[in-house]
C-alpha cells in the first residue's frame, strides 16, 4: 500500500514574500534562543503577546475548560455541530505558543469543518517534558469520550509540536483500549526525534526559520537527557496499524519534508490510508498564516473537507438510527 502524496504547485507573491520576512526575523531568533530551562522560561511571552497579531475572529465563541494540572478551551465557529469535534494541540517546540497563537487559525478550522474545536494547552518545557504532554493530551481524548462524545465523530489534529501529539496521544489512548477517533490531520508534523536525517536533508538549508541544527538539544530536553534516545519515544517508529485515515500537510522546503514524508510510508505500509499533501515552497505551518498566504487559506478549507469526509458518515448513521 502507498500513500496517496499530492503535489500542490506554485506558490504566490505573498507566500514568497512571507517566508522571505520569516526568514529575517524569527529564523535567527530561533537559531540564537538559549535551550535550556532557565531560557526556555520567557517562551510564555509568545503566546501572552499573541492576540495583538493574531486575534480570535469576532464571530469565533471561546468557552474555557480545565483539567486537573492544565487547561484547554472550546473554540466554535457559527453553526459548528456541538457534537462533532475537533480535539487539536498547538505546536510551538514543545515550549512556546498556546492558545492565544493558534486560537485564529482553530476558529478556521471550526468554521471550515462544521465542528467544534477543542484545543489543548497541555504542560510544556521547561516545566514539563515530553511524557506529560503527551499524557495530558492523551486525557484530553479521554475526557471527550467520558463526556459522551462518539468517538467517531471525533478527529484529532495537530502542527509541528503538536502534530507529534497527534499521533503519540492517539497511540497512547488506543494502547489503554480507548477506540479510535475518526481521522488524524497533522500539519507539518514533527514525527521523529531523531535529528540525523533532518540535518542531512537539502531542507536544512532552505526552510525559512526552523533550525535543523537545534533538533538535537530539543530532544535531550524532553526526554530529560535521556542517552542515547529511544527511537520508540517518536511515533514514526511506533506499531501505527490501529491508527485512523491521516492527512498530512507540509511545504515543500520545510525542514520538516523527510518526517512527513517517512511517517505517510510508515502509515501506508501499516495499512493506514494517508493523503500527503506537499505545498510548493511554503513555510512552516503555514495555514497560520492564512491571513497572509492564500494558499494557507486553501489548506484549511482541505482540513475542514478532510474531517467532515470521515465524520459525516457517523452523523448519517445517528440520524437513521434516530
Amino acid at each position: 500500500m502507498n500513500p496517496v502524496i499530492e503535489q500542490r504547485p506554485g506558490a504566490t507573491v505573498r507566500a514568497r514574500l512571507t517566508a522571505q520576512g520569516l526568514r529575517a526575523t524569527v529564523g535567527p531568533l530561533l537559531n540564537y534562543w538559549p535551550l535550556s530551562r532557565h531560557g526556555l522560561r520567557p517562551a510564555f511571552a509568545i503566546d501572552a503577546a499573541a492576540p495583538l497579531a493574531l486575534p480570535a475572529p469576532r464571530w469565533a465563541r471561546v468557552e474555557k475548560v480545565a483539567f486537573p494540572g492544565f487547561h484547554a478551551e472550546w473554540v466554535r465557529a457559527p453553526q459548528a455541530d456541538p457534537d462533532q469535534v475537533v480535539l487539536y494541540f498547538h505546536g510551538g517546540g514543545f515550549f512556546s505558543c498556546g492558545l492565544r497563537t493558534h486560537r485564529r487559525m482553530v476558529a478556521r478550522i471550526s468554521a471550515a469543518s462544521g465542528a467544534s474545536v477543542l484545543s489543548v494547552a497541555y504542560r510544556q518545557l521547561p516545566a514539563a517534558p515530553l511524557a506529560t504532554s503527551v499524557a495530558d493530551c492523551a486525557d484530553a481524548y479521554r475526557w471527550l469520550l467520558d463526556e459522551g462524545y462518539d468517538a467517531s465523530r471525533i478527529a484529532i489534529a495537530g502542527d509541528s509540536a503538536g502534530g507529534f501529539l497527534a499521533f503519540a496521544a492517539t497511540l497512547n489512548a488506543l494502547a489503554d483500549g480507548l477506540p479510535s477517533p475518526a481521522a488524524l490531520v497533522a500539519l507539518a508534523p514533527l514525527t521523529d526525534l531523531d535529528h540525523t536525517t533532518k540535518v542531512g536533508h537539502a531542507n536544512a538549508a532552505l526552510d525559512a526559520y526552523l533550525p535543523a541544527a537545534r533538533v538535537e538539544r530539543l530532544a535531550t530536553l524532553l526526554t530529560e537527557g535521556a542517552v542515547p534516545l529511544d527511537p520508540m519515544l517518536s511515533p514514526v517508529n511506533a506499531s501505527l496499524a490501529g491508527l485512523p485515515p491521516v492527512l498530512i500537510q507540509v511545504g515543500s522546503t520545510e525542514m520538516l519534508l523527510p518526517d512527513a514524508e517517512l511517517m505517510a510510508h510508515r502509515l501506508a505500509d501499516a495499512g493506514v490510508p494517508c493523503r500527503l499533501q506537499i505545498w510548493e515552497r511554503q513555510v512552516h505551518v503555514f495555514q497560520v498564516f492564512a491571513d497572509l498566504i492564500p494558499e494557507g487559506l486553501a489548506a484549511l478549507h482541505e482540513v475542514g473537507a478532510f474531517v467532515r469526509e470521515h465524520t459525516a458518515g457517523a452523523a448519517r448513521r445517528d440520524s437513521i438510527a434516530a
